[in-house]
């Protein structure tokens, strides 16, 4: 009897340790894996949340910058951490991307990773270096683009980035050429175009947003349905003739997979609350993005659309990776 009340006792210590283990959730540091260098629009976004954060769960959120391959490498490193609740990846639409675009992934962002929620949702902008590029507006652009194919260049993330198929589908749906070319980030992208490097960028709002207003490089139309309260003199795409044209960069978190529902549920609820905060909701709008926010859910068929959207833009465009 004192023997199986032994057994008794042992498995109860260890069916409700996990449990324990749950609840005291987080006592450590946790990693969110950025999969860009620093600089870009996934920074702009992930720093500010990681303060409030760190403010919220009261222990330090720290950013870890993984970048290469669009984005890919990234992604993998955080697949493949362990599930224990301190590793979360924060990833983008080049991730929806990102399938038809490398055949030989060794991750599934459907499965590999669980999606939260959605962190941001700035539309992307046209942006030219005024330097290089002397049009006045857009209709003067594209003028100058169709009629010149091929002497424009437009610098991107890297290939399958949301930057790189962005400009395929511009050039799909204006009916010209422009030279791609990829870097290992959108922050050292966007760095060559303000030195002048490069002629332009299909760019999400959020990175360039603070060099619009500098003047470092020159916005002639975002694409988007609506006019950004941002930049109310910046008109959209349908306004100046090419209506088809919308792209969003949303940005994202995931957690790993196998990671305790309780510590995904608690982290998705965290990360909600500190976007509705009026600093952040600030900071979001000033970066040409709303705060809207989903359930695990809703993001998941999100992914899943811009999966097959982009894989279609791929697969017309003929783009490889460079």
């Amino acid at each position: 009897m004192r023997v199986l009340i032994g057994i008794a006792v042992a498995l109860l210590a260890a069916a409700t340790a996990p449990v324990h283990a749950q609840s005291t959730w987080p006592n450590k540091t946790i990693t969110l894996v950025v999969p860009f260098p620093p600089g870009g629009g996934t920074d702009a976004f992930a720093r500010p949340l990681s303060v409030y954060l760190t403010k919220q769960l009261g222990r330090q959120v720290i950013i870890d910058n993984r970048g290469g391959a669009g984005g890919t490498v990234g992604a993998s490193i955080a697949a493949k951490a362990a599930p224990d609740g301190y590793t979360f990846f924060i990833g983008a639409v080049h991730h929806a991307i990102a399938p038809s675009f490398y055949p030989k992934l060794d991750y599934n962002i459907e499965t590999d990773l669980v999606p939260l929620t959605v962190i941001a949702n700035p539309p992307q902008v046209i942006v030219v270096n005024p330097t290089r590029v002397k049009a006045d507006n857009f209709k003067d652009f594209l003028a100058f683009a169709r009629g010149n194919p091929g002497k424009l260049n437009y610098a991107s993330a890297g290939s399958g980035t949301s930057h790189h198929l962005a400009g395929e589908l511009f050039k799909q749906q204006s009916n010209s050429f422009i030279v791609h070319i990829p870097y290992r980030g959108a922050g050292p992208a966007l760095s060559d175009l303000i030195s002048g490097n490069v002629d332009m960028m299909f760019d999400g709002l959020g990175s360039s947003a603070q060099h619009i207003r500098s003047g470092r490089i020159k916005a002639l139309a975002i694409a988007s349905p609506k006019r950004s309260p941002a930049f109310p003199n910046l008109p959209t795409t349908a306004e100046v003739g090419m209506p088809e044209y919308i792209v969003s960069t949303w940005y994202g978190i995931w957690g790993i997979k196998g990671t305790p529902k309780d510590i995904l549920d608690r982290m998705h609820a965290e990360v909600v609350k500190a976007i509705a905060t009026p600093e952040l909701r600030e900071i979001w709008a000033n970066q040409g993005s709303d705060s809207a926010t989903m359930s695990p859910d809703q993001f998941s068929r999100l992914i899943a659309s811009d999966i097959k959207r982009w894989a279609k833009v791929t697969q017309t465009s003929g783009a490889k990776l460079d």
